[in-house]
């Protein structure tokens, strides 16, 4: 799981399948391909390609302009970080959970430190669902004060210090899941070690000015600030500039959604025996052979929450929506729709419920069923007055 997904999983968490699958590490978009319905969004190999020659221009010369950046964007009163001022410790080390310790290790140091920090593509565990996810922001920079805040460098225009909301939306909440990744790590961070004990080497006696010099300031904590930076090109240029944005709400819809989610053993094991989503590919891993009909199935096994969002954000779910469609779900014509039809969960149900009613319109008691029949009603009306209007079908 990326932190992509994991905002996608946190804005509809009553989707057992799309937990399970990301979960378990499932190609969804091979899946998807198998089943007949490949996804239909996705960054093409340019973007890409962009994209990361605007991350590498960002980030040159050590992150200087991009702590800059973010000084100017603070407005705290800080001092701003001078040439060569700004650390980049390497956070190299094998395997995810080898990097995942080594980041929060960097990250007490350079918040003991007491100066400008950057860490470039940390990595961040978070608990989904009795799985860990491992998260690579794409930058961390730690003030002198021991805060940290998290750098989002994303590839759209901002033009006049304004971007696409929907785009801004998502970077958002993608920012808020590292935000909470990042929190787990700084409640692990202890004050700093304040043994500044004598010592007669030369190179000790400077460590131990500076330890005293930290004491002297006091115990710095560490902690995340709830305003990410979101950097742009500039104006459809290469040149970078930013904004802050203020993730808290993202944060709590993000935080609350993850902890209802469905522990992933309790799911899998509602499964029937044997159910595996196993593509059977080909020795050069390329064309799958297992049967589309044993492949629908074992998808269909697990319950899905299917909405028109979702077309934007997961891999099935053009699948999905076929699926609900065949089943005259009312999930298809969007969660607001569906939210008004209270207990009526089918199109069938729906025009039942509305066509079908007592002569004298008198009222059943649900409001959703009232409210059909009254629609209905206005909608024969207006049809009887104009003989020459075709009805729906």
């Amino acid at each position: 799981m990326d932190a992509r997904a994991l905002a996608a999983l946190a804005a509809n968490p009553g989707c057992r399948r799309r937990a399970l699958l990301d979960g378990a590490g499932v190609d969804k978009g091979a899946l998807a391909q198998a089943l007949g319905a490949p996804a239909n969004f996705g960054q093409s190999q340019f973007a890409h390609q962009r994209g990361n020659s605007f991350e590498a221009r960002v980030k040159a010369d050590g992150g200087a302009d991009l702590v800059r950046l973010l000084h100017e964007r603070l407005r705290d009163g800080s001092e701003p970080s001078g040439p060569g001022a700004v650390a980049t410790p390497d956070l190299t080390a094998s395997g995810p959970q080898g990097r995942t310790a080594r980041t929060a290790l960097a990250l007490r140091e350079a918040t003991e430190a007491g100066r400008w920090a950057l860490l470039d593509h940390p990595m961040v565990s978070l608990d989904v669902a009795g799985s860990s996810a491992f998260l690579e922001p794409d930058a961390v920079v730690v003030h002198p004060d021991g805060s940290w805040t998290v750098i989002e460098i994303k590839s759209f225009p901002m033009v006049d210090g304004s971007a696409d909301p929907a785009k801004v939306g998502a970077a958002a909440r993608q920012s808020a899941v590292y935000t909470l990744a990042l929190e787990r790590v700084a409640s692990m961070i202890g004050e700093p070690d304040e043994d500044g004990g004598g010592t007669t080497d030369p190179a000790g006696a400077a460590e131990a000015a500076e330890t005293a010099g930290k004491a002297a300031r006091g115990p710095v904590r560490a902690r995340v600030r709830h305003q990410v930076l979101l950097v742009c090109p500039k104006d459809f240029s290469n040149l970078p500039t930013a904004e802050l944005v203020d993730v808290r709400k993202q944060l709590a819809v993000t935080r609350r959604q993850l902890d209802r989610l469905t522990r992933i053993e309790e799911i899998a094991a509602a499964l029937p025996e044997g159910t595996t989503f196993d593509l059977r590919l080909t020795d050069d891993g390329r064309i799958p052979t297992r049967p589309v009909g044993e492949l629908t199935a074992a998808v269909d096994a697990v319950d899905a929450a299917y909405a028109p969002e979702c077309l934007s954000t997961c891999e099935l779910a053009a699948h999905c929506r076929i699926r609900s469609r065949a089943a005259g779900r009312v999930e298809a014509l969007g969660r607001g729709v569906r939210g008004e039809l209270g207990g009526l969960t089918t199109v069938d149900a729906v025009l039942t419920a509305a066509m079908n009613g007592p002569a004298d319109g008198a009222p059943t008691g649900d409001p959703a069923v009232d409210a059909l029949r009254r629609a209905a009603a206005l909608r024969a009306e207006a049809l009887a007055a104009r003989p020459e209007a075709v009805a729906c079908r």
